[in-house]
C-alpha cells in the first residue's frame, strides 16, 4: 500500500471516497471488490478518530430494544455475525453481566424478557465458521454468583444477573486499515494526509451543478492536487456535514449531533467478564476486559465546538469517574488507577428539518441508525453521496448501501461481495489452530509474539516478517522485541512504514502496532520507534522532537481552551518531557 498524491491526480476514478474511517474504507473495500476503480483520501490517519476512539464492541445493541429499534437491532446482530466470520482474527465473543435489581425495568423478568427477544433476532448467531466462536443463549446467575463474579456491584436491591453475549474487537483500528488494504489490493488508490477542501464543479445547468471530484491539499508537502471522479461519496464521519456544506456553498441539508465519549483504561478490574452497568447520575457504561487491562466507557454527552479540537479534560475524567463509582461503588475507582484515556465522536443524524430549529441535541437517546444522502434530487447536485451517523457494527452494510447507490448512479451493476469475503488478513480459518501453526512455523519467535501478530495480521504474518528480509543484515535486529514487556517487534515498525503508509510515530504508536494504546509504554521504548522512523523517513532533531511532541498529546489530558501546536521547533529535551519512563 504506497501513498502517491501525484498518480492519483493523474488517474480517473469511479469513485471517490472522502474520510478513512470504518465507513469510508468499507465503502472503498466494497466499492473495489464490485470493480470500480476506487480513490480514498483522509485528511489524517487512517481510522485516527471515531473508529480508534470506540468501546472496541461489535454488537447488537441492547439497549435499542427499549427506544423500539428492532430494525437496528436486528441488522446489527447480523453484522455482529458477518465480522467474525470476515475478520476471524479481530472479532471474537465476549460474556457480558447485566446486574438485576427490584420489580422495574432493571428487574429479573423484564431484562429476561428483553434478552430472549434480543436471543430470538440473532437467531443466525451460530452460523459461523469457527466453532469457537459460537455464541449461546443468555442464563440467569444468582446474587451469590454475580457478587463472585462483580464483587463491586451495587449490592442494595441486587438480585441477581443475566449473562448474554456480544461481541469484542481486538483492535478497531487494525481493523479498519485491513478493508483499506483489501480495497488496495483489488485495484483501489489510497492516501492519507491528503486534505480534500473544495469540489471540482464540471458544470451548471439549469437543474444544478456536476461534482467532478475533489480539491486536495497534501499535508505533507502543502502541495495542491486535483483529483477527478464520476462519483464522490462523502464519509467523512464527524466532518460529514461540514464537507456537505462546502459542496451546497453554507448550511448543510443535513446537520450532525456530534457526541463525545471518553473512555478510560484501568488495570484488569472485570475478569473475564464485560459488565453492563446503569448510573443513576450518568447512564449506562461498559466494564470490558481489554488485554489484560480493563476499558471502562462511555460518556455520551453533546460536543458543539469543531470536531478537530475534542480532547479529554481533567474535568471529563473527574466527572466520568463520579458515574462510575456511583454505578460501582464497590469499586472506588480513584484519578490515579487510570492509566490511559481516549476520546471519540460520534456522529449522529440529527432528525430536526435542515431549516427548523436546532434538534434536541439529546445524544444518549438519538438514533444510531445511518442515512445514505443523495444531493441531486434534494440539492441539484449530481455526482455526490453523503453518508451520515451509523455505527461500527453496521458499517459493511451502510458501504453496501452507498455502493449499490453508485453503481445505480454508473448505470452498472454487481452483487455485494463482503457479506462473505474475508478482509485483508481474514482467510485462517480456526483462530486457534492457526495460532499454533503459526508458532510451530515461527519457533526462533516467543509464542506470545506470535499470537500477538496473528491477531494483528491474521494470514498476513508471515508478509509482514518477510519485511526483515528486504535489506541484508537487518534480520535478526528487526525480529527483536522493542520493550522486553511488549510482544511487538522492530519489524513492525518498519512494515508500517514501508507497506502501511505509517509517517508519522504516532501512527506506529497508536494505529499500526498498538504500542500506545494501554498509555505510553514509556521514553526508551519510544526512543527506539523514533530511531527506526528518522532512519526510515529521513528525520531531523527537530523533526523527532515535533514527532515525540505530538504523540505524548495522546498520553495527556487537554488544557482549557483551544489547544495550540506550541511544541513545533522545539527542542528534543522540551518534546519528550512527558513521556514516562
Amino acid at each position: 500500500m504506497q501513498r502517491d498524491l501525484e498518480k492519483m491526480s493523474a488517474t480517473a476514478y469511479d469513485l471517490i471516497v472522502v474520510g478513512g474511517g470504518i465507513t469510508g474504507a468499507s465503502t472503498a473495500w466494497d466499492a473495489a471488490l464490485r470493480g470500480l476503480k476506487v480513490a480514498l483520501l483522509e485528511k489524517e490517519d487512517f481510522a485516527h478518530a471515531t473508529t480508534s476512539g470506540s468501546s472496541k464492541l461489535v454488537h447488537g445493541g441492547l439497549r435499542y430494544l427499549v427506544n423500539g429499534e428492532l430494525k437496528l437491532v436486528r441488522e446489527s446482530l447480523r453484522e455482529r455475525r458477518i465480522w467474525e466470520n470476515t475478520a476471524p482474527h479481530m472479532v471474537h465473543p465476549l460474556p457480558f453481566i447485566l446486574p438485576t435489581y427490584g420489580h422495574g425495568m432493571k428487574s429479573g423478568p423484564v431484562l429476561s424478557i428483553g434478552l430472549a427477544f434480543y436471543d430470538l433476532l440473532s437467531y443466525d448467531r451460530n452460523f459461523v465458521s469457527d466453532d469457537d466462536k459460537k455464541i449461546p443463549g443468555f442464563r440467569s446467575i444468582s446474587r451469590e454468583e454475580a457478587l463472585k463474579l462483580m464483587p463491586s456491584l451495587k449490592r442494595e436491591g441486587l438480585t441477581g444477573a443475566k449473562i448474554y453475549y456480544d461481541c469484542q474487537m481486538f483492535a478497531p483500528e487494525r481493523l479498519c486499515i485491513e478493508c483499506i488494504e483489501g480495497a488496495v489490493e483489488y485495484g483501489a488508490d489510497a492516501a492519507n494526509y491528503a486534505e480534500v477542501n473544495d469540489f471540482i464543479v464540471e458544470s451548471t445547468t439549469t437543474s444544478g451543478r456536476r461534482i467532478a471530484g475533489v480539491k486536495v491539499k497534501d499535508r505533507h508537502t502543502g502541495k495542491m492536487h486535483e483529483i477527478r471522479g464520476k462519483v464522490v461519496v462523502n464519509a467523512a464521519g464527524p466532518w460529514a456535514d461540514l464537507l456537505m456544506g462546502i459542496a451546497e456553498g453554507g448550511r448543510p441539508a443535513r446537520r450532525l449531533i456530534r457526541s463525545k465519549g471518553i473512555h478510560i483504561i484501568t488495570r484488569e478490574i472485570s475478569g473475564k467478564n464485560a459488565l453492563a452497568i446503569q448510573s443513576d447520575i450518568g447512564g449506562h457504561f461498559f466494564v470490558i476486559p481489554w488485554r489484560g487491562h480493563t476499558i471502562i466507557g462511555t460518556t455520551d454527552t453533546v460536543f458543539d465546538d469543531d470536531p478537530d479540537k475534542v480532547g479529554v479534560t481533567e474535568q471529563d475524567l473527574k466527572d466520568f469517574i463520579s458515574v462510575v463509582n456511583d454505578g460501582l461503588p464497590g469499586l472506588n475507582l480513584k484519578r490515579e488507577d487510570i492509566v490511559h484515556f481516549y476520546v471519540g465522536i460520534r456522529p449522529l443524524v440529527d432528525t430536526a428539518p435542515a431549516q427548523g430549529e436546532e434538534g434536541s441535541k439529546d445524544s444518549y437517546n438519538a438514533s444510531r441508525a445511518a442515512e445514505v444522502y443523495d444531493h441531486e434530487p434534494i440539492d441539484g447536485i449530481a455526482g455526490l453521496i453523503s453518508a451520515m451517523g451509523g455505527k461500527w457494527t453496521t458499517s459493511r452494510h451502510l458501504a453496501e448501501q452507498i455502493t449499490d447507490m453508485v453503481l445505480k448512479k454508473l448505470g452498472r451493476h454487481a452483487k455485494c461481495e463482503t457479506h462473505c469475503t474475508p478482509v485483508y488478513g481474514g482467510e485462517i480459518g480456526r483462530l486457534k489452530s492457526f495460532i499454533t501453526r503459526a508458532q510451530k512455523r515461527h519457533p526462533h519467535l516467543s509464542a506470545d509474539v506470535v499470537e500477538n501478530l496473528v491477531l494483528y495480521y491474521g494470514s498476513r504474518v508471515d508478509e509482514v516478517l518477510a519485511t526483515a528480509d528486504e535489506r541484508p543484515g537487518e534480520r535478526e535486529a528487526l525480529l527483536r522485541r522493542l520493550a522486553p514487556n511488549w510482544p511487538v517487534l522492530t519489524v513492525q515498525v518498519i512494515h508500517a512504514i514501508r507497506h502501511e503508509m505509517a509517517r508519522h510515530l504516532s501512527d506506529v504508536l497508536f494505529r499500526r502496532t498498538g504500542l500506545g494504546t494501554l498509555g505510553s509504554p514509556g521514553f526508551p521504548t519510544i526512543s527506539t520507534v523514533v530511531e527506526v522512523m528518522a532512519r526510515e523517513l529521513g528525520w531531523d532533531e527537530t523533526a523527532i522532537a515535533n514527532e515525540i511532541a505530538e504523540a505524548n498529546r495522546y498520553f495527556e489530558t487537554q488544557s482549557p481552551g483551544p489547544r495550540e501546536s506550541d511544541m513545533k521547533g522545539a527542542s528534543l529535551a522540551e518534546a519528550t518531557r512527558g513521556a514516562r519512563p
